[in-house]
């Protein structure tokens, strides 16, 4: 080796060295991936998770292996993720709890932004007012006449304390004023016989897990939560188009890294989490269940997580609901 050569060579050493993200980034994935769901399996971020993952498998070249860690409202998988080694083979999906626990909870033992890194915005979870089809209610504002004519009869269900089904609500008997005593279930499942049996009468619930429900005609659909109607049940009017101007709600979320996982392993992630989202396979599948496949830079991501965190900390605050 000549001494040039040697001392091109101890140059380029030396500004990897100084790059310890980019030599990072040429040599990953060397080994398996991790992604943590902090959600038991077949829920909706669970779908994603394993829908996508089985894409990164095939254009990283390396397995992804789906982790789910249910428990505590999510905050448990979540806590694992955030203080995980921040070297991209640990990364995770979250869902709408992600930006409503900090105001549930007093100690999470995680931050929503300084705890991790955004890599991309997978989804938006649309919700449906499900309403119990012996009510005579056909549209949002006879939804909210009948509540106030039978107040004691109000009972609207919800996925209990700090889902978004429970945010939902709140923001719902704001705006519309309607009388509502939220009973708290374990979950849609544990819900749904309790809507079915009209021992509750409304259930503000994702898309993904009531469609069925509402296709069957076991429950009556008479509204979307987003802005915009939702691709699964088109003919189903918003809240905003029924004249509730300030109702936006949603359960939505995406992939994130802990805190630290270098920039290109980021940008690398995101490109391929980009790419599977884009796959008409993986939309049909995933939009067939309800979900609606976002995407974008992780600078857009972390744009939606301020905003969310702007939008339920007011409900939070002017539900009264203290944290615990």
């Amino acid at each position: 080796m000549t001494l040039t050569t040697l001392a091109r060579t101890l140059a380029f050493t030396a500004a990897l060295a100084a790059m310890p993200g980019l030599a990072a980034a040429q040599s990953y994935p060397a080994r398996p991936i991790s992604i943590i769901v902090p959600a038991p399996p077949g829920g909706g971020i669970d779908m994603i998770a394993r829908v996508v993952g089985e894409k990164l498998s095939a254009s990283l070249g390396q397995p992804v292996i789906v982790d789910n860690r249910p428990g505590a409202s999510n905050n448990l998988g979540t806590a694992l993720l955030a203080n995980a080694k921040p070297d991209g083979y640990t990364i995770g999906i979250v869902g709408g709890s992600h930006n409503i626990n900090k105001f549930l909870f007093k100690n999470l033992g995680w931050d929503p932004q300084k705890s991790f890194e955004p890599i991309v915005y997978t989804h938006e979870i649309p919700l449906v007012f499900s309403v119990y089809p012996k009510i005579p209610a056909k549209t949002l504002p006879e939804l909210v006449d009948w509540m106030k004519a039978h107040p004691d009869d109000a009972k609207v269900a919800t996925s209990g304390r700090g889902s978004a089904q429970e945010m939902a609500a709140e923001m719902f008997r704001m705006v519309s004023g309607a009388p509502m005593l939220l009973i708290p279930y374990k979950g849609s499942s544990a819900a749904h016989p309790d809507l079915l049996a009209g021992r509750t009468v409304l259930y503000i619930d994702t898309l993904s897990a009531m469609q069925e429900q509402v296709k069957a005609g076991n429950v009556r659909a008479v509204a979307i939560s987003t802005a915009n109607r939702a691709k699964a049940l088109p003919d189903v009017p918003t809240a905003q188009e029924q004249g509730f101007k300030n109702y936006d709600a949603n359960t939505n979320g995406g992939f994130l890294a802990p805190a630290g996982t270098p920039k290109e392993i980021i940008a690398k992630l995101n490109t391929e989490i980009n790419a599977a989202l884009k796959q008409p396979a993986v939309r049909a599948k995933l939009e067939a269940a309800g979900i609606e496949v976002q995407g974008g830079t992780p600078q857009d991501y972390a744009a939606l997580i301020q905003s969310d965190l702007n939008k339920w900390g007011k409900v939070v605050k002017e539900a009264g609901i203290q944290p615990e």
